[in-house]
């Protein structure tokens, strides 16, 4: 079945503005080009980095930014269906 989630057009705009920031952490640029690359397609996030992305959102290490990535590619992980 295809995803019919989607990356919202807010986080989207946040993500694209993480990759043109050079103060952004190299994870959170990694993420947010995730997160751009899902936000018009009906491409999932696979299994592979749930575990990763879980544990993101249970850490105090990251910041907001981060953790919203992590929140919107998990939502529209392979599982969340």
């Amino acid at each position: 079945m295809a995803n019919s989630k989607k990356t919202s057009k807010s986080v989207a705009k946040l993500a694209a503005q993480t990759l043109r920031d050079n103060k952004s952490s190299k994870i959170q640029k990694h993420l947010a080009g995730s997160v751009l690359a899902q936000s018009k397609t009906s491409k999932q996030t696979s299994k592979k980095i749930e575990a990763e992305l879980s544990a993101i959102l249970h850490s105090d290490k990251y910041n907001e930014t981060t953790r919203t990535f992590a929140a919107s590619l998990l939502s529209q992980s392979d599982s969340s269906n």
